[in-house]
């Protein structure tokens, strides 16, 4: 009887598999990152007797936007779609009369009832279709549970220091590779398979690795301030840093993240706006308005002191003989002093010459040049005398009654020297030195022109 039996829901299970499936998957929530796919059945269909795990040949599969489906044979994945569509099955170890033309597929039916026979009436395989969410999953918070050690640099101010940096937000991850993630994660689930597994586990992981990727953004010269608006840089080096985890290991990664805040303490905090004023009053122009304003803020409170206005001015001598008698206003005029400095030494630098060449000597009558003692070393000639001149106030030194440059007129009781021994004549003629440098001769009025 055991064998009647079987050889009737042999023949009764490969009929009712005749009939093409269609497989579809609802809208997948975002609580799941896969769900097993559903035969569509209702009141008039007349396939109610199939069974769960068998996809018949020919089997019709709907693939929506966001899903990838994944079929599975006997634990082995066969065939893969991520396009939105309809897709026929038309490889399975499941035939049916309504697929591949009715002689083949009445052979193909029959072996598949001997086979089922031989099963005790049960069909010797399992087939089933899932479907992956690969839309973002969104919403996964992060928070450094211990302050990360983060050195802010800024080299335009010499600022190096170290702080403690707490960090939180949310990210988001996707399903890149369902192969992967079937294979490694959640390989034949039954039913579905919820976020609520695998967050926890992926929340320590970006965490730790938060702790290490975030000191590296020291080399961007970021304040803490400015991490929030870097955040593809720390997304691409947070991907770098989970790759083998979870792109290679689980076939997901880092769709997006963003920092809802990044905090220090507040000593520290105090200390850097503290260097950031030190930094502004580098430059002379602003250290030129802050005194200003805090002499003039300063003349006001005295102004307006409780006990008269003469008790707040003693009280500013008093501070002003602390400060070693410098007057207040001087830090101003100091400032203005090295604004100005600055500003005129900017466009000389900018336009100084390049260094004249070193004096070739004279030429002598004979036409041999490069003579620098007092005779000419070529045919022993004395140096000629040269003529005197005078320095013009714009700076141009001249022979005659009138500068060649600017055209004024020798000024009037200016004396000229020339040494009335050798004839040397001094580069400043009004200024020469106590002793004639060539014969030794002191300078006094028998040398004035």
């Amino acid at each position: 009887m055991g064998l009647i039996k079987a050889a009737m829901g042999a023949i009764g299970g490969t009929l009712a598999d005749q009939w093409k499936e269609y497989f579809y998957c609802p809208a997948i929530d975002s609580q799941y990152l896969m769900v097993e796919g559903q035969k569509k059945v209702n009141g008039r269909s007349s396939n109610t007797k199939g069974e769960e795990n068998v996809i018949t040949n020919g089997s019709i599969i709907a693939v929506a936007d966001g899903q990838c489906m994944v079929i599975v044979d006997q634990g082995k994945i066969v065939e893969v779609s991520a396009e939105p569509g309809a897709f026929q099955y038309d490889n399975s170890s499941s035939p049916s009369v309504f697929a591949g033309g009715l002689g083949a597929g009445f052979v193909a039916s029959c072996k598949d009832a001997w086979e089922r026979l031989s099963f005790g009436g049960i069909a010797a395989r399992t087939q089933k279709v899932y479907f992956f969410n690969m839309l973002e999953i969104l919403d996964n918070k992060f928070g450094t549970a211990q302050p990360i050690e983060f050195r802010i640099v800024d080299s335009k101010v010499n600022l190096d220091m170290d702080t403690s940096l707490r960090i939180h937000g949310t990210y988001s991850y996707k399903i890149t590779d369902p192969l992967l993630f079937y294979t490694n994660v959640c390989g034949n689930a039954e039913g579905a398979y919820p976020r609520s597994k695998l967050d926890s586990t992926l929340k320590a992981e970006f965490s730790a690795a938060l702790m290490t990727v975030v000191p590296t953004l020291s080399d961007l010269e970021l304040r803490p301030n400015q991490i929030p608006s870097h955040t593809e840089e720390l997304t691409e080096r947070m991907n770098a840093k989970l790759t083998e985890k979870w792109s290679k290991g689980r076939g997901i990664s880092i769709a997006s993240l963003a920092i809802e805040s990044a905090t220090i303490p507040e000593e520290d905090k105090k200390a850097l706006q503290d260097f950031q004023k030190m930094a502004v009053n580098k430059d002379p122009g602003m250290l030129n308005a802050a005194s200003a304003a805090a002499y003039n803020q300063a003349l006001v409170a005295a102004a307006n002191n409780q006990g008269g206005a003469m008790m707040g001015f003693m009280g500013m001598n008093m501070m002003q003989q602390a400060a070693g008698g410098m007057n207040p206003a001087g830090f101003v005029q100091n400032a203005q002093a090295m604004q100005q400095q600055q500003q005129q030494a900017a466009p000389q630098q900018a336009a100084a010459p390049a260094a004249a060449p070193a004096a070739a000597g004279w030429t002598c009558e004979c036409g041999h040049s490069g003579n620098t003692g007092k005779f000419c070393a070529e045919c022993g000639k004395p140096q000629p005398a040269q003529e005197a001149g005078w320095t013009c106030s714009c700076g141009a030194v001249n022979k005659g009654k009138f500068c060649a440059e600017c055209g004024k007129p020798k000024p009037a009781g200016a004396p000229l020297y020339k040494c009335d021994k050798c004839g040397w004549e001094p580069e400043d003629p009004h200024n020469p030195p106590k002793f004639c440098p060539q014969c030794g001769d002191p300078f006094d009025d028998s040398d004035k022109v």
